[in-house]
């Protein structure tokens, strides 16, 4: 049963954010994705495993206003952000334009423990170019190419750790062979926002979301659980 959702007491509104989930193809082998490892100094999920991306700036939003004027103001500006925040940090600019990029998911905390929310759209895109990533050193200590199942394994030996919202997509990551079947799977599930919630399970808190969503693992013990 349902310990703690959205009926808790009032929070401080969510920071918007976005993250790229970014795809490269191969010859042979499951496709790779961009990922980086954030500073050990920051507030936030320090040290973890994320996808590039970050906070959207007022002049993201401005120009969201200029250049993608038939597109939601505030998808627009997360579109700006993420291309921008994937530049920063990992030295690759995505050349697609942001009204190409494929909405994938969208996260939104709502438990009493977490005092920094954000409320971040996941785009999808795909590179064909062979370009190294080069961390910026301070929001990401390391930036690289992996496997979603190359990501989780380092998290399974410990030789790295991924917060909630990021295991559970590379967990649904994992199940594509392309960049098509993603795109497939991401026009027949339109993301909708993930708001995890804890139920108590023979004794034990266990954190949950929705088994509808395209996610094939769906509730993890609160126990283990890295959240922030």
């Amino acid at each position: 049963m349902p310990v703690s959702g959205h009926m808790d007491a009032p929070q401080t509104p969510p920071i918007d954010a976005a993250s790229l989930i970014l795809m490269r193809e191969r010859v042979s082998g499951d496709p790779e994705y961009l990922i980086v490892q954030r500073g050990s100094g920051l507030v936030f999920a320090a040290g973890a495993y994320v996808f590039p991306g970050g906070r959207v700036d007022p002049e993201d939003r401005a120009r969201a206003g200029r250049d993608l004027p038939d597109i939601d103001p505030v998808d627009a500006a997360a579109r700006i952000a993420t291309i921008r925040e994937t530049a920063e940090e990992t030295g690759i600019d995505v050349e697609a334009s942001p009204a190409d990029l494929i909405p994938f998911a969208r996260w939104l905390p709502v438990h009493e423990e977490v005092i920094r929310r954000f409320d971040t759209r996941f785009y999808l895109a795909c590179i064909d170019r062979d370009v190294v990533p080069v961390a910026d050193g301070e929001e990401s200590s390391q930036a690289f190419w992996a496997t979603a199942r190359d990501v989780l394994d380092r998290c399974a030996r410990g030789d790295g750790r991924a917060i909630f919202p990021t295991r559970r997509l590379l967990e649904r990551l994992a199940r594509f062979g392309s960049f098509e079947e993603a795109r497939t799977e991401a026009e027949r599930l339109p993301p909708r926002i993930i708001s995890p919630w804890v139920e108590q399970r023979d004794g034990e808190r266990w954190l949950c979301i929705p088994d509808d969503a395209g996610y094939p693992v769906t509730s993890e013990a609160l126990a283990t659980a890295f959240r922030y």
